[in-house]
């Protein structure tokens, strides 16, 4: 049963719907605050350009987002009014690092109608009230006392109805608003009103200007020493105060969004809904406006907000394409632009559309999206992990290890790839044809098996050899041998202790077959010049003792032999000192010295795992001082230590500071991570002055032991765990993030930063050595196919590798017709136009579908259209049209005219069903009475909509999701030949999405932002009841759902508890990924029981609370949710500090272990 839903965001909303600029974490810092309908997100700005400083949910759909600073304030609050009347008071926490709630409060009323054109929330500019236009007929004031804090709310009438835009004015000695409204004639006026706090009502306002232009919509109200307000119409723009007016025409254009310049309000941005940016100057003399002028500066995203940062650099945010960070030149460019675009920051948003395909054939889905609008839009692919961009390859069995080295200290790039087998070790260049080739570096020993090597200072490479090696015989060359009955073995090791001495023998083969053992026991440290190559010193272990494990850096190297022997060295120029020894109670099982303080060449610690009482150990280095001792629990051995700092700005966790970065003037935070044997990884913060280990976590990233190197991309460290399930561990907003490589088992990896491939990665799997680079890092990988046209459906046809899209195209050359329709078919490996039908003129593509039909093995593109025409409410014609792919062209088949717009197609029983305004209507393919081509044929329909938008199948059962009507379902009868309604939800739900979760669950998605699920009720007693779909489930998503596509976005592993979970997702206007997964019942109670424990400790962002953000809420009613989980912050579990975690696990009855790898469990769903 699918009762027991699951609702995670696999990417979050990446709109930008507000943005403000202002000294929000320092009176000195100036800040861009952005909102993304529901997150916030806090950036820095600092030379190096806008740092991320949080990102934080609301619960809520953010309706208005403020900076202002009380009297008194050193810096600014922020002020944030949701869609559901809840407001907040923000603050921002220095030594907590944090955002604190000042105020909070409720502004809804019990009656009232709310506004069409949205919520207003305004602030006066010397903070006397906050004021806010919610319903028709009244406008809210929240006052200000002296000191800053707000009084209680009171709400004022407004004559004015239908409000386009309020705004404060400056320079008022009284409070003043003026309002822009339309009138019952169509007629736009602007009106003023002085509020008086004392009577609570308004009074008139110093002036007013009537007939304005009819676009006007939007108002600027202008700093002092000018004041007045400019009024942004389509056609005009005009200037307005108590003593001048002002007008100057422009070309029609909708202005959507402004940013002030000066702060004297003399220049002004203006975004336009073609993505134009204009600079607006007001001329004055003697702080008198003598006029106005505008000035095309280039193009950006069509801007839903801008925010003027500094230094002419500017923050264009955007609902319908990338947000981007653009500066403006003083020159134009050789287009005439004086924009030039600096960052873009990826946005999904509007997806309109989207199909789950499998395009590399690897078992893992990604979501090729229709993204964007207008002139932004675009095709985007979205796949879990990371990718690797393989370069070059070269087949070789048994890699041990490998290691990067470069020819000089200072050389940019890596020259040599050391590869390690069991018995030898090869060393790889790059030659001049870019091609990987063996070289020899004398001084090494080539005949032993390589445990670890470094680049080191005075240019210089460092070799530790292993504990033995077998000459001659290269492993690559090895033949199979057959050892008695049914055993393949490819080599056979034996080891022994005798007393202090341990050695070890390797059986090699010769041609024969018949084998033979030798051995050696060169167990050294070798220092080679890495320009002559030759050998220039080299420390011996002592007689009876073989090096087991090894790490170095550019001026140490740490190494352990049998029994438990610490060796400590410094490399010299040309010498190895051995500096300190120490005995260990048991053996040792991995090291690192990895330098991730201040001195980038020198560590002053060392970790140590340790064996039998497995153990991790942190050292002091250069005297071997133990320091810290941590017990890992369990019978698995520590495999890898790794201690890594991560860059960031502002890294804290529970409130400590670790580790200032001056590079980027930033911070860092220092871990120690420890890999096991069993595919577990533990992690650590790691104190640089204390060495004290804190804040412990635990995840599962495979099932067999991990190898961990640090390796650079785009200037900043990750960390590279190799494994049967390799994984690419990253830093971002103060936590550390897993991201799956999509690659199968990797057993070793070192970075090879070589000339020809910057920023390369060697990469040792499966029998072969790969050298490839790395997508960029983050969870999500998307790849943008820009069309510069809006792609409003897509379907995939695996037979013919294609896509076929229906898209419109706006044209501002031709006015007779704007628009203009396409179906257009791509290639699906390189997204190319390989084919075009154009729709006529008025006709829109609505619905798209890959299908066959009965007796006919070919496969079929089918398109639903409507003609959409000026003077009709809803489409009366419409056609289907069917396409056949041949040689890479549509070829249109058959075509069927409509009573009405196609809004669905599905392949039904090996039919079309479609749905045609109110009705549902089956088609059969058949021949036609000449007996040559094949059309559609109506062969039986259904009416009882007012109009069937969305269209589910499911053998014979059809589910219709209603503009108005909720859901219906239907079923279709062979043997009459009919369709008959089997039941319906007696709820008025305005449909945005359906969905069949299974036989008897519906999910449904409607336009109030709520997800809720019916189930068919068989067992019903009476007809009625049978007749009635029963509401089972219900969720406050805060998301405007376009598509729900059954599909995951991870490759689903058998041996995985979640591989066996049902998952459907879904896409939505503000670009949010969202995954639905049904839960058994016991996992579904364990989860409720975990969310209400999570909801104690987790407080909402300006005391909002997380219980009444998820509750159904329509114009109806409000309903506590029931049956859907909200996985974000079930998974904001895992980044809890351990005392918050503890805290839950007591309330719970559960260990943290276990609770932690069940949440991790369900994070491996997206």
């Amino acid at each position: 049963m699918s009762v027991w839903n699951y609702v995670v965001t696999a990417h979050k909303p990446t709109n930008v719907t507000h943005s403000c600029v202002g000294n929000f974490t320092g009176p000195q810092e100036l800040n861009l605050i952005i909102a993304k309908c529901t997150r916030i997100e806090i950036h820095l700005l600092t030379p190096q350009g806008l740092q991320p400083m949080l990102d934080v949910p609301i619960y809520g759909r953010i309706a208005t987002l403020e900076l202002f600073r009380p009297h008194g304030e050193t810096q600014d609050l922020l002020f944030i009014a949701t869609e559901r009347y809840k407001f907040c008071v923000l603050q921002w926490d220095t030594e907590a690092s944090e955002v604190i709630t000042r105020a909070m409060g409720d502004v809804s009323d019990r009656i009232g109608r709310p506004t069409d054109n949205g919520q207003i929330g305004i602030i006066d500019p010397d903070c006397r009230l906050i004021g806010l236009h919610l319903y028709d007929g009244l406008f809210k004031v929240i006052p200000f006392d002296n000191k800053g804090q707000l009084k209680e709310a009171f709400n004022i009438r407004l004559e004015e109805l239908q409000v386009l835009d309020i705004k404060f004015l400056y320079g008022c000695p009284k409070p003043t608003i003026v309002v822009l409204y339309q009138d019952n004639k169509d007629a736009r006026h602007v009106k003023t009103y002085e509020v008086s706090l004392k009577d609570k009502d308004f009074i008139e306002g110093p002036w007013a200007q009537n007939n304005l232009d009819n676009g006007a919509s939007l108002l600027i109200p202008v700093p002092p020493p000018l004041c007045g307000v400019l009024i942004i119409g389509e056609e005009t723009i005009v200037y307005c105060s108590a003593s001048a007016f002002k007008a100057i025409p422009i070309r029609p254009s909708i202005t959507r969004a402004y940013g002030r310049v000066d702060a004297d309000g003399s220049r002004y941005l203006l975004g336009d809904h073609n993505g134009l940016l204009h600079l607006l100057v007001i001329t004055h003399e003697k702080e008198k406006v003598t006029g106005l002028k505008i000035e095309l500066l280039g193009e950006t995203s069509i801007a839903s907000t801008i925010s003027y940062l500094d230094n002419a650099f500017v923050f264009i945010g955007s609902s319908y394409g990338d947000s981007q960070l653009v500066k403006l030149n003083l020159q134009p460019d050789t287009k005439g632009s004086y924009v030039e675009v600096l960052e873009r920051y990826v946005n999904l948003g509007p997806i309109v559309d989207f199909c789950v395909v499998d395009l590399e054939r690897q078992g893992q889905g990604q979501v090729v999206t229709c993204s964007g609008a207008y002139k932004d839009g675009s095709l985007r692919i979205v796949r879990n992990g990371i990718g690797i961009n393989e370069q070059a390859s070269v087949e070789l069995q048994g890699i041990k290890g490998m290691w990067s080295l470069r020819s000089a200290t200072d050389d940019p790039y890596d020259t040599f790839l050391v590869v390690s087998f069991i018995s030898e070790t090869r060393v790889l260049a790059m030659n001049l044809e870019d091609e990987l080739e063996e070289t020899e570096i004398e001084g090494f020993n080539s005949q032993v098996q390589t445990l670890f090597c470094h680049d080191a200072v005075y240019n210089q490479l460092v070799q530790v050899d292993s504990l033995a090696g077998v000459l001659g015989g290269r492993v690559g060359e090895l033949p199979t041998v057959y050892l008695g009955e049914n055993m393949l073995w490819r080599e056979v090791i034996r080891a022994k202790y005798e007393m202090e001495n341990r050695w070890m023998t390797k059986m090699v083969t010769t041609p024969h077959g018949c084998g033979i053992w030798r051995t050696v026991t060169s167990n050294s440290v070798r220092l080679v010049s890495s320009t002559s190559r030759d050998l220039k010193n080299e420390w011996f272990a002592p007689a009876g003792y073989s090096v087991n494990v090894a790490t170095a850096n550019a001026t140490q190297v740490l190494l352990a032999t049998g029994g438990g022997h610490l060796v400590y060295l410094e490399i010299g120029d040309g010498v190895l000192n051995e500096v300190k020894y120490a005995k260990l109670d048991y053996d040792i099982s991995c090291l690192d010295i990895n330098p991730i303080g201040e001195n980038p060449n020198y560590s002053h610690i060392a970790a140590v795992g340790m064996w039998t009482d497995i153990s991790v150990r942190i050292y002091s280095l250069p005297d071997l001082n133990l320091i810290t001792k941590e017990q890992l629990g369990g019978e698995i051995i520590p495999r890898s230590v790794l201690m890594c700092s991560f860059e960031g700005v502002l890294h804290f966790i529970s409130g400590t500071v670790l580790c200032r970065n001056p590079e980027n003037n930033g911070l860092k935070i220092s871990y120690l991570l420890c890999a096991l044997g069993d595919g577990h990884l533990l992690n650590f913060v790691l104190s640089m002055s204390t060495g004290e280990l804190t804040d412990r976590k635990k995840v599962s990233l495979g099932t067999q032991p991990i190898t961990l190197r640090t390796f650079s991309s785009k200037d900043t460290t990750h960390v590279f765990a190799a494994s049967d399930r390799p994984t690419v561990i990253y830093s971002s907003n103060k936590k550390l993030l897993y991201s799956n490589v999509n690659l199968k088992e990797v057993s070793h990896m070192c970075p090879f930063n070589v000339a020809a491939f910057p920023d390369s990665l060697a990469i040792a799997k499966e029998g072969e050595l790969t050298i490839g680079t790395i997508d960029e890092i983050q969870k999500l990988h998307i790849r943008s196919i820009p069309l510069g046209e809006h792609a409003r459906r897509i379907s995939h046809q695996e037979q013919t590798r294609t896509f076929a899209l229906c898209s419109v195209k706006y044209t501002q050359s031709n006015a007779d017709d704007p628009e203009m329709h396409f179906v257009r078919l791509l290639d699906d490996q390189t997204f190319e136009f390989i084919s075009t039908y154009p729709l006529d003129q008025f006709e829109y593509g609505c619905s798209i579908l890959s299908c066959s039909f009965s007796d006919d093995s070919n496969v079929y593109y089918c398109i639903g259209t409507a003609y959409v025409m000026p003077e009709e409410n809803e489409p009366t014609k419409g056609r289907i049209l069917v396409f056949i792919v041949e040689d890479g062209k549509l070829q249109l088949i058959a075509e069927k005219e409509t009573k009405g717009a196609v809004y669905s197609l599905n392949a039904f029983n090996g039919k079309l069903l479609a749905a045609i305004n109110q009705k549902i209507q089956l088609y059969k393919w058949a021949s036609r009475e000449d007996g040559g081509s094949r059309e559609l044929q109506t062969e039986c329909g259904h009416h009882g909509h007012i109009l069937a938008l969305y269209v589910q199948t499911r053998g014979d059962f059809i589910v219709v999701g209603d503009l108005m009507k909720s859901i219906s379902l239907l079923i279709f009868k062979h043997e009459e030949g009919a369709i008959e309604e089997r039941a319906r939800d007696y709820n008025a739900n305005w449909m945005s999405a359906v969905e069949i979760l299974d036989d008897d669950i519906y999910l449904g998605a409607e336009n109030n932002f709520n997800l809720f699920t019916v189930r068919k009720n068989s067992e019903g007693a009476t007809d009625e009841e049978r007749s009635r779909l029963e509401v089972v489930g219900e969720y406050h998503l805060g998301e405007f759902v376009n598509r729900f596509r059954h599909g995951s976005l991870v490759m689903r592993l058998p041996d995985s508890d979640v591989g066996q979970i049902p998952t459907v997702i879904f896409g939505t206007v503000n670009g949010v990924i969202g995954v639905i997964a049904s839960l058994p019942h016991d996992q579904y109670i364990f989860l409720e029981k975990l969310q209400t424990n999570l909801r104690k400790v987790i407080k909402g962002v300006g005391g909002l609370s997380h219980e009444q953000w998820r509750s159904f809420y329509n114009e109806k009613k409000t309903v506590d949710a029931k049956n859907f989980l909200d996985g974000d912050l079930i998974e904001s579990f895992l980044d809890l500090s351990r005392n918050r975690m503890e805290e839950i696990s007591k309330a719970m009855s559960v260990p943290v272990e276990e609770l932690m790898k069940r949440v991790e469990e369900l994070t491996r769903l997206h």
